[in-house]
């Protein structure tokens, strides 16, 4: 009997053991003085003719939206895309995001501000730092539930990007990467499955050659081999791009 209690004793160890590793190497990987360190940057702006059709857009989340990294602003994909829009839309670009933000920070920070401007098009990127702080997926589901459901009330339409394949980032060391893999898909598929609820939300793919492109090419990724780059965020407008148009048509149907 005093053998079998200690085997059973020992059951939470084994995933505590992982746990204590993981903390230790997220701590590691961030704290390099041997790589540099970006301020987060706020994209905001308008842009195109103020005598075409106005469009909204707000941008709620994480660093993503903060763009640490990029050397010009306007290669941000957030921007990238408001350029983009502006031979048919005079756009303005609003960012309530901030960096380093989890799915219960853009509840807590950002929401209210979005619920309140009434985006023509709300943007949400968040869950990348869900995944990597420990987050329980079912948190993050139950989280972004709530934060779709609170933009579905004023937004013409909503742009989810998800969480990408966070095992590519090449700061972190090897084992940190194949767990942050498989976390990252699980945290991907449930804003999936939480956007596919919403009729006026569209989820942006980022699985498939997005992911590919980032574990083969490096210099998608800025100096501090975390966030992405100039280049990095230029593939990030190619796959959002699509999805705003997306959204668009939602937008208009129903506004017709």
């Amino acid at each position: 009997m005093p053998t079998t209690r200690r085997a059973l004793a020992a059951i939470p160890a084994v995933p505590m053991a992982v746990a204590g590793a993981v903390v230790y190497q997220v701590l590691r990987a961030a704290h390099r003085p041997d790589l540099p360190s970006f301020s987060n940057q706020d994209p905001a702006g308008t842009f195109g003719n103020p005598a075409l059709s106005p469009l909204r857009m707000v941008a709620l989340g994480d660093s993503s939206i903060t763009a640490p990294g990029v050397e010009d602003l306007d290669n941000a994909w957030v921007r990238r895309i408001a350029i983009a829009l502006s031979d048919e839309f005079h756009v303005d670009l609003m960012s309530v995001a901030v960096g380093g933000s989890k799915a219960r920070d853009v509840i807590a920070g950002q929401l209210d501000e979005a619920v309140r401007l009434e985006p023509d098009i709300a943007i949400l990127s968040v869950g990348a730092n869900d995944a990597i702080r420990a987050t329980p997926p079912d948190r993050y589901r139950s989280e972004i539930q709530h934060i779709v459901s609170e933009l579905d009330r004023t937004s013409g339409a909503i742009v989810v990007l998800g969480v990408g394949d966070l095992g590519s980032i090449p700061r972190l060391p090897p084992l940190l990467r194949r767990i942050l893999t498989r976390r990252a898909a699980r945290f991907n598929s449930a804003a999936a499955s939480i956007t596919a609820q919403f009729p006026n939300a569209v989820k942006v793919p980022t699985t498939g050659p997005m992911s590919t492109a980032f574990w083969q090419d490096h210099e998608l990724f800025a100096g501090d081999l975390f966030h992405a780059s100039d280049k990095g965020h230029g593939l990030f407008a190619e796959q959002m791009l699509p999805a705003i148009r997306a959204a668009l048509v939602v937008h208009d149907s129903a506004d017709s």
